[in-house]
């Protein structure tokens, strides 16, 4: 199962959502009551102290965390109580997510990495499209190329174009950016805005870096699960400074 988002439907949408971590004394809210959009065709960074539930949002906005409150939509659709095997098939054909840490398979080739969901999403892997891929994102030279003999930022952008395999309605990025060297950090960033500007890829990435979240449209700040600010046409130093406002705030 895939879905679209139709005209002037968000790609991803959380309303009222509450996500607790823990039971009895040691619960914790990790998010208490958010509700926002991703805008389809936009790309928004998520940003807020340690502990504020931006990786928890990400999680539930992708459907990877069940909520324990409010509604989860994708491209209009209520995701919220979909059975495991329907999320399951939703996140193989609809989304991707990237994350810090890469996760490619080892033993496989970059071409294998990025087939590989389409291959758990049952859908024809054309040997075609996935080299297309892998020359977007500048690797078309690189096809054979396991893991270990790619940089950081190369492996980050086979991890990009794994997520991109299937054309997901949105993009989850969860610090993409965090376990690389600034050039290829900037590298990943302007891929990523390349996918928003010309090809209205939706993109929702969690991140730390004000410059990293400057590149996007729009940045939302969490703080003790709340959603508290949002800056549109964001600027590094006025998102350093919204981060630094909140992270001096008091307890």
């Amino acid at each position: 199962m895939s879905i679209t988002p139709m005209a002037g439907v968000p790609a991803s949408e959380l309303r009222g959502v509450i996500r607790d971590h823990g039971g009895g004394n040691a619960r914790v809210r990790a998010l208490d009551g958010v509700s926002m959009a991703f805008p389809a065709g936009s790309w928004t960074a998520v940003m807020g102290p340690s502990g504020s539930g931006k990786s928890t949002l990400l999680h539930c906005a992708a459907g990877l965390d069940r909520v324990d409150g409010g509604h989860v939509f994708l491209a209009g659709q209520d995701i919220t109580w979909a059975p495991d095997h329907v999320l399951t098939g939703l996140r193989r054909r609809t989304m991707g997510f990237i994350f810090q840490s890469f996760n490619l398979i080892g033993s496989l080739t970059a071409e294998q990495n990025v087939a590989l969901p389409l291959k758990l999403a049952g859908l024809r892997v054309s040997r075609a499209d996935v080299h297309a891929v892998l020359a977007s994102v500048g690797l078309g030279d690189r096809l054979r190329h396991r893991p270990r003999e790619l940089s950081g930022g190369q492996q980050q952008r086979v991890a990009i174009a794994r997520a991109m395999a299937t054309r997901p309605a949105v993009l989850f990025a969860d610090e993409p950016t965090g376990a690389l060297d600034s050039a290829s950090a900037r590298t990943v960033l302007t891929l990523l805005r390349r996918m928003v500007d010309q090809e209205g890829q939706t993109v929702a990435m969690v991140t730390h870096d004000p410059a990293a979240a400057a590149r996007a449209d729009a940045v939302v700040f969490l703080a003790d699960g709340r959603l508290v600010d949002r800056l549109e046409h964001p600027t590094a130093r006025a998102v350093a400074e919204r981060l630094a406002l909140l992270e001096a705030a008091p307890c």
